[in-house]
């Protein structure tokens, strides 16, 4: 990264932090960096294209203008760049800001505390990208109804699996099924782009079908290989508004001469209706031919409890958004440790997703979770690659240093 290239914004109401941070930027080799004392100015800046910041350190309580307000103005002005929190304020209020400021699609590179350290600030700064490599897929292409039943009949529609392992012992112990449209134009399309055309078009259950036999097939194939992982198939509420479904997977799961107890099928608790009554016949009697059910992304929907209460899960899967960073975050530490503790009261196991990192590694394996998933362990993966990077694992190098 050229240090000077980064034209640096801080916006700060005390004079001392501004020459504190421009000191530190220098040191750090960062020479284009300016300050103001309020939002008002700083917003005339970014409305100069010229002076237009990529890097804004900002201040959260300032008068006239604070930073929660300030950020609302940079949206308004589709502002591109980045933004690093520096705040006197407690840990919540710095991440509830983050989390506002990522809602309004804005990149924030993290946050640090009155007054920084020169590594703080450099960590953060070396996650800088220009704003056409920091673009996610916001702006990607809408594909029609037509297309996706196309894609369906053509068999387009490819499964990609992420292992699951056992903490304790490092086991591969199963996969998730995470299906991609592999589309003749636009290459390998990820679901958020057509899960939602599935649902809103009637598609829903065709899409469901045939990834579960997919997914069956392939099970058969590792069990026929001495691999007895549990294959999971991510479900849509949709698919369980009519009772034939509960026959289609019956069927294609005894077709496939796969039993049942292999199978587990993922229902995410923040989309489970009010009207539970058909939902709850099919999920109970999948329960009652042994197939698994998984309650998914377990905390951040309204009535948690009561879906534990009301549904025969066997797992619980703790969300990523309180896993990855919680060894380091008293909330989410205390969020995790609440679902965990439920989870085990209950008999069910439970499953950490999005362990990202070693540290997050650690703290899971600490914590007495059961499983774990995540980028540190593996990103999804065509079945094919799944044997070697079993190999891989079990000789105990974790995917944040392979290329997968």
């Amino acid at each position: 990264m050229n240090n000077s290239a980064i034209n640096i914004l801080i916006l700060d109401d005390e004079p001392f932090m501004h020459k504190l941070l421009i000191r530190m930027l220098a040191n750090l080799g960062f020479i284009s960096a300016s300050a103001c004392d309020n939002g008002h100015v700083a917003l005339e800046l970014i409305d100069s294209q010229e002076a237009c910041p990529d890097l804004i350190l900002l201040d959260l309580n300032m008068p006239e203008m604070d930073g929660l307000e300030f950020v609302r103005r940079l949206v308004e002005r589709h502002f591109t760049g980045s933004l690093i929190l520096v705040s006197g304020e407690d840990e919540r209020m710095q991440q509830a800001a983050e989390k506002l400021a990522k809602a309004h699609r804005i990149t924030v590179l993290g946050h640090l505390h009155k007054p920084p350290s020169p590594e703080g600030l450099a960590g953060l700064i070396g996650k800088w990208l220009p704003p056409s490599q920091n673009e996610s897929r916001e702006e990607s292409t809408v594909y029609g109804a037509d297309e996706l039943r196309a894609a369906i009949a053509n068999g387009e529609l490819v499964n990609y699996y992420q292992p699951k392992v056992a903490v304790a012992t490092r086991r591969v112990v199963g996969v998730e099924t995470l299906v991609r449209w592999r589309h003749p134009v636009d290459g390998m399309v990820f679901p958020d782009q057509f899960i939602g055309v599935a649902e809103a078009h009637g598609l829903i259950d065709d899409l469901t079908r045939a990834v579960l036999a997919e997914a069956l097939a392939q099970a058969k194939l590792w069990q026929d290989a001495g691999l007895m992982l549990q294959v999971a198939v991510n479900l849509s509420m949709d698919n369980l508004s009519s009772l034939d479904f509960l026959e289609v997977v019956a069927v294609l799961a005894a077709k496939a001469g796969v039993p049942p107890q292999m199978m587990e099928l993922e229902v995410t608790e923040s989309r489970l209706m009010q009207d539970l009554r058909i939902p709850l016949e099919i999920l109970t009697r999948l329960r009652l031919k042994r197939f698994r059910l998984s309650i998914d992304d377990f905390g951040i929907g309204n009535s948690s409890l009561a879906q534990l209460r009301d549904l025969p899960f066997d797992e619980l899967k703790i969300d990523q958004s309180f896993v990855h960073g919680a060894w380091e975050n008293e909330k989410l530490r205390a969020m995790f440790d609440h679902s965990l503790g439920l989870a085990k009261q209950l008999g069910m196991e439970v499953v950490a997703e999005g362990v990202e990192d070693q540290a997050d590694w650690d703290f899971v394996r600490k914590s007495g979770c059961d499983i774990a998933q995540g980028y540190f362990i593996a990103r999804p993966m065509p079945a094919a690659d799944l044997p070697g990077w079993m190999q891989s694992w079990h000789r105990g190098t974790p995917a944040s240093n392979r290329h997968i």
